[in-house]
């Protein structure tokens, strides 16, 4: 599992006149920044952080959607 493979959001909070990074497989997790660069590395150091957590404790890590495997459905 690679933290990098997750789906990372950089986007404006008006409310907080600074850049929010979000991570989709984290909704509870986000980082404010004054630059979108900023807030992009502050959401992914969060989420490693989060990660290494939940894995020394053995919780189950969320799997990032580009490594997901779907199946194809078969019409009925």
């Amino acid at each position: 599992m690679n933290i990098k493979h997750y789906t990372y959001r950089v986007t404006w909070s008006p409310e907080d006149d600074e850049h929010l990074g979000l991570c989709a497989q984290f909704p509870s997790l986000s980082w404010l920044a004054k630059t979108p660069e900023a807030a992009l590395r502050g959401i992914a150091n969060v989420v490693a952080e989060v990660v290494a957590d939940m894995q020394a404790s053995g919780e189950p890590v969320p799997e990032a959607m580009a490594e997901k495997r779907y199946r194809k459905q078969q019409s009925t």
